[in-house]
C-alpha cells in the first residue's frame, strides 16, 4: 500500500511541478527558468519544513514521509533532496564534504546535460 500512496504522491508531484513551471513561465517569459527556481525553492522549503515537523519535532505522523516526502516533493523536485543533504552534511560537520557534493553536483550536472545534449544531437 505504501508505493501506491508514494507513487499517487508523485503523480500530483510531477502534475504541480508542470502546472506552477507553466505558469511562471507564462508570466515571466523564457529568458531565465524562472519556473525552475521558483519550483526548486519551494520544493526545498517544503522538505525542510517537512522533515522538521516530521522527524525532528514530531508534530505531524510519520506516515506522510512516503507519499510527501518522497512521491510528492521527489517528483516536484529533486533540488530539496540535493539541499537538505548538502545541508546535513554541514550539521555534522563535513563541511568540506558540503561542499564536494554542492560544487561537484553543479559541475557534473552541467556536464551530464552537455553530454546528454551533445550524445542526443548526433545523427
Amino acid at each position: 500500500m505504501s508505493l501506491i500512496l508514494i507513487g499517487l504522491g508523485g503523480f500530483a508531484g510531477a502534475i504541480a511541478r508542470y502546472l506552477i513551471d507553466t505558469e511562471i513561465t507564462a508570466r515571466a517569459g523564457h529568458a531565465f527558468p524562472f519556473g525552475t527556481l521558483v519550483v526548486n525553492l519551494t520544493g526545498s522549503f517544503l522538505l525542510g519544513l517537512l522533515v522538521a515537523l516530521t522527524a525532528d519535532r514530531g508534530i505531524l505522523p510519520a506516515d506522510i514521509r512516503g507519499p510527501v516526502l518522497i512521491g510528492f516533493l521527489g517528483a516536484y523536485t529533486t533540488f530539496s533532496t540535493y539541499m537538505l543533504e548538502s545541508w546535513r552534511l554541514v550539521e555534522t560537520g563535513a563541511i568540506g564534504l558540503a561542499a564536494v557534493n554542492l560544487i561537484g553536483s553543479v559541475a557534473l550536472g552541467m556536464g551530464a546535460v552537455v553530454l546528454g545534449l551533445v550524445v542526443g544531437r548526433l545523427g
